[in-house]
């Protein structure tokens, strides 16, 4: 460790804490899982497109200790994010999402129109 660093620089984190998640589908949604306890709905944005979902929120610790009172402190306290590019078309316009014991669930429908179209090719003599 630097001479120049406080013992306990090592905890102060400069950027944004990723979120870890689980993605998986049925036959008509695509469904996000994120475990974010100790954070409210209300410091959760949540964007999405037809391609890419994006969470964004911060955790509180709770408390007013400063680094110096801490014994140990292992969990991630600041902002977090985590953008993911979803594999299969959605119909973002009707996502749903909510937070209940510290589970985020998110349901994305899948999109039902086709998007591939076959063209033909002209044979020219």
């Amino acid at each position: 460790m630097s001479e120049n660093l406080d013992k306990n620089d090592w905890l102060v984190e400069e950027n944004d804490g990723q979120l870890s998640i689980d993605v998986y589908h049925d036959d008509h949604n695509v469904y996000i899982f994120a475990p974010i306890a100790g954070v409210k709905a209300s410091d959760v944005d949540i964007s999405i497109t037809d391609e890419v979902i994006t969470i964004k929120g911060v955790r509180t610790p709770g408390h007013d200790a400063g680094i110096e009172k801490h014994f140990t402190q292992e969990c991630y306290w600041g902002p977090f994010s985590r953008s993911y590019v979803l594999p299969i078309a959605v119909n973002s316009e009707n996502s749903k999402a909510t937070l209940k014991d510290g589970l985020l669930r998110i349901e994305v429908p899948k999109d039902d129109k086709v998007k591939t179209r076959m063209i033909k090719i002209n044979d020219t003599k």
